[in-house]
């Protein structure tokens, strides 16, 4: 199961529900897929496919909804 947590300009921001415990939110696309640490503060974990402007576009969003991503990521996973 991968809940999303929202859509923006042709992304899905989404949770794997079996995976680390680790606060975090990957992000797919048209071309590639990428995953953010939440906690202590966002930062790439990874990314397959994004090009460099592109991953910072993707951080800036969010670092934005970080707030938003925290909330649903307790009410997914609990705590």
């Amino acid at each position: 199961m991968s809940p999303t947590v929202f859509r923006l300009r042709g992304y899905r921001f989404y949770f794997f529900s079996r995976e680390e415990t680790r606060m975090h939110i990957h992000v797919s696309g048209a071309d590639g897929e990428a995953k953010f640490w939440l906690e202590p503060s966002v930062e790439l974990a990874q990314s397959h496919g994004f090009n460099g402007p592109e991953i910072a576009r993707l951080r800036k969003i969010v670092e934005t909804r970080q707030d938003e991503a925290v909330r649903a990521w307790h009410r997914h996973f609990g705590g």
